[in-house]
């Protein structure tokens, strides 16, 4: 049997998340931590990072495989001096459920007219809004991958119509699905649009005026919802400020920033039929990140394909 391999963690977590996950991790391996300014790395071939440090590659030349700390790579392809090796997504059950739940949440705290009632409780108002069913709106999620799906699959629990948009196309049971050359007609049909995208050239900047001005107007829910849990490249803050205060958006729920943490400044903070979130519908579970990672690779080591591994063309 061939030697476990040396690891190094790089992540940007609470340390005390990452030690009690460690206590039981990696179970014959040597574990460095990059945060130790005099751990040698020259012979860690493995490391599972978030937001590294810009000199590990530096540090550990003789890395084999990257492992991210959380489903978005794009911090890591970004970085100068990226080694010619393979980049395997965190893709995991408790990852997934945790996005498609604050997916669900935000679109029927929208549909149930949940910030016009915290206001209407701040101000002691008693007053009914009206609030259509989920079966009269219609949810688009741009990103049809192991997150956008199955936040598709539990939308339609909740009795929303849910339709799909990603760069190529598609083929979702039951869902109408739309790909590059049908963003149009996807915008048109949309009350509440979900971004679930990747953070690509392509996409970066993608929620923007222009956009949000092709959503439908004077659907069920009047104005239509922005929801973003993807990654904050792919909107323009400036955009969706403006986009909300002309009335062009109802609403939003927004969980990334271009910049973050949000600043202060930001008038986002204040207006009240947005909901902001900390980076904070998908943490990544620790100890999930590294079970996950450390049967990669023992598989590998065993000589098995990796699974999840980064396309860097597509930048997924």
């Amino acid at each position: 049997m061939s030697e476990k391999k040396t690891v190094v963690i790089d992540l940007k977590f609470a340390r005390r998340e990452v030690d009690e996950a460690l206590s039981d991790a990696f179970a014959g391996r040597t574990v460095l931590r990059a945060a130790d300014a005099a751990a040698d790395l020259s012979d860690a071939r493995y490391a599972v990072i978030w937001k590294p440090d810009p000199t590990l590659f530096e540090r550990a030349p003789k890395l084999e495989v990257l492992f991210s700390g959380g489903a978005g790579v794009d911090y890591i392809l970004a970085m100068p001096n990226l080694p010619d090796i393979p980049i395997v997504r965190f893709v995991d059950e408790s990852l997934t459920t945790r996005m498609s739940e604050w997916v669900v949440l935000q679109a029927l705290s929208h549909l149930r007219q949940v910030p016009a009632y915290l206001n209407q409780q701040r101000e002691r108002v008693w007053r009914e809004l009206s609030q259509p069913e989920a079966k009269d709106l219609t949810v688009g999620v741009m990103g049809l991958g192991v997150l956008g799906q199955d936040s598709v699959a539990k939308l339609k629990i909740m009795g929303f119509n849910v339709i799909g948009w990603s760069r190529s196309k598609k083929l979702i049971d039951g869902v109408e699905t739309f790909d590059e050359s049908g963003l149009d007609e996807f915008l048109a049909k949309t009350d509440i649009l979900v971004g679930l995208l990747p953070l690509t050239p392509q996409t970066r900047g993608i929620f923007n005026a222009d956009l949000f001005g092709k959503l439908r107007q004077g659907g069920a829910s009047g104005k239509p919802i922005f929801i973003n849990a993807g990654r904050g490249g792919s909107q323009v803050e400036e955009d969706v400020i403006a986009a909300l205060k002309n009335g062009v958006l109802g609403g939003a729920s927004l969980d990334v920033f271009e910049q973050e943490p949000l600043a202060e400044t930001s008038p986002l903070w204040s207006m009240e039929n947005v909901i902001i979130t900390p980076h904070a519908a998908s943490a990544s579970d620790v100890r999930a990140l590294f079970r996950n990672a450390e049967a990669q690779m023992n598989d590998y080591e065993a000589g098995q394909p990796l699974r999840h591994v980064v396309n860097r063309t597509t930048g997924y």
